[in-house]
């Protein structure tokens, strides 16, 4: 059966060719998946006379989308490495109900998460740095936007237990479909019909839909391995648990970039001004710029990693994590020197406004200068991840961002600092976390690799 021998080859592919197979599809996805967030900016921020206003009011609305991105993590970020450590172990029917309940559990928050946000929008932009000149904007994309909340849900969420099986080049389309779409749209609707930010909104949220219905209709196909079945639609309690505990730390990595956003936003506006705040949305865009492979470098291994842990194969998980560190700092070095070294380009690709251009171009090369090293962090909190490590996971997925980074940005712009302060204040965090990250990682390593989970307890 195709599906087994997915599984097979998970085991026992050569890990070079196999890590291959399955990152460059998933790193390819993660970059059109940028395309897809940014073509939103890049057409936004060129309106004619309101452009860098409505960028702005675009970049107050991050932190609500980033949030109910984080729960679509919660479910399927935890769900998907669960489902593979069963996989590993044969146990094909646990997998599947873990599957149904997730697919309930994320159309039951896709609800939830429309109607409060629909509610509390206006108070949330106003507080995530928004003015007079700007809520128009950031409103008007955001009312448009929650209408896709469970699209986005379903296509980001179950997405992940497409590439958990080893079907990255499927997965991969996922994502073309809905950027590719988007990218088409987009145009129409901000420039031929002059519908503006709503446009842009409108276009994400129909790109989203067609992208949820293709994953739905692959995961009830004949190609997959874990199916929707009917009877596991139920919501079984003590799976969800295991999922949300899982699915906790990448949900603290996406939730508190809300609160990084926040920060930062208000800061900005506080110590600057709507160009600061412009500005400030076009360094988030370009560290997303980076991360995002990095990201789907990590997806790529996380189905070796989790299948082969739950195989009980040692040797080949100490391998493929070895392969992964060296890819994800080798690319963070040379894809950030990128970025430090030709600035300008990079902030050129978002607006022509010659303030903005200014302050982003100085800004970008404090605030970036700790990504060089950022491949390392995320290659072993990944791995920690996809070895069920979810007490390690979570308090990694808190050092960076709530420990570190949040208190700093508040605290050096208060010394005088200013904006600077804020540019610093990454930098600084990002390279404790790494620190921290990498030594807690060699600690714990083997002791990780010698619970060989031969029983439920251990997953």
């Amino acid at each position: 059966m195709e599906s087994r021998a997915k599984d097979d080859k998970m085991a026992n592919a050569p890990l070079g060719r196999l890590l291959i197979e399955l990152a460059v599809p998933t790193v390819f996805a993660q970059l059109v998946n940028l395309l897809y967030n940014m073509v939103d900016r890049i057409y936004v921020g060129r309106i004619p006379e309101v452009g860098h206003l409505a960028l702005a009011g675009l970049g107050v609305t991050f932190p609500i989308i980033i949030l109910i991105s984080a729960f679509a993590a919660l479910i399927g970020a935890g769900g998907a490495p669960r489902a593979a450590i069963y996989m590993g172990r044969k146990e094909y029917d646990t997998a599947e109900k873990i599957l149904g309940t997730c697919i309930t559990s994320l159309c039951i928050m896709a609800v939830c998460l429309s109607v409060f946000f629909y509610f509390v929008k206006e108070p949330l932009l106003m507080l995530f740095g928004a003015s007079e000149q700007t809520i128009g904007y950031a409103n008007s994309y955001l009312g448009i936007y929650l209408l896709g909340t469970i699209s986005v849900q379903i296509s980001l969420g179950l997405n992940m237990f497409i590439t958990s099986q080893g079907f990255a080049k499927t997965g991969m389309v996922t994502v073309l479909i809905g950027a590719v779409l988007n990218i088409i749209l987009d145009p129409v609707f901000i420039f031929f019909l002059g519908m503006g930010v709503q446009g842009a909104a409108l276009a994400t949220i129909i790109s989203q839909t067609v992208s949820a219905l293709w994953v739905l209709s692959f995961l009830c196909g004949k190609k997959t391995v874990l199916k929707v079945k009917k009877e596991n639609l139920k919501i079984d309690r003590e799976l969800l648990l295991s999922v949300m505990a899982l699915g906790t730390s990448p949900f603290i990595m996406q939730s508190t970039e809300c609160l990084v956003q926040l920060t930062y936003n208000s800061g900005m506006q506080r110590y600057g001004n709507d160009y600061y705040v412009g500005a400030m949305t076009i360094l988030f865009s370009i560290m997303q710029m980076l991360f995002l492979p990095l990201s789907g470098l990590t997806q790529g291994a996380q189905p070796i990693l989790s299948y082969n842990f739950g195989a009980g194969n040692k040797e080949r998980v100490k391998k493929a994590f070895k392969l992964l560190f060296v890819l994800s700092l080798g690319f963070s070095l040379i894809a950030t020197g990128v970025v430090l070294l030709f600035p300008e380009l990079f902030i050129r690709m978002f607006s022509d406004n010659e303030e903005i251009i200014h302050i982003g171009v100085y800004a970008v090369r404090i605030y970036m200068f700790g990504f060089l090293v950022m491949g390392a962090q995320i290659a072993c909190q990944q791995t920690f991840l996809a070895l069920g490590q979810a007490k390690i996971s979570v308090f990694l997925a808190l050092l960076r961002k709530v420990i570190l980074l949040i208190p700093l940005a508040i605290l050096l712009p208060t010394l005088g600092m200013g904006t600077d302060g804020l540019f610093y204040a990454e930098p600084i965090s990002d390279i404790l976390a790494v620190l921290t990250t990498v030594i807690l990682f060699s600690l714990n390593f083997n002791k990780m690799l010698n619970m060989i989970p031969g029983s439920k307890g251990h997953v």
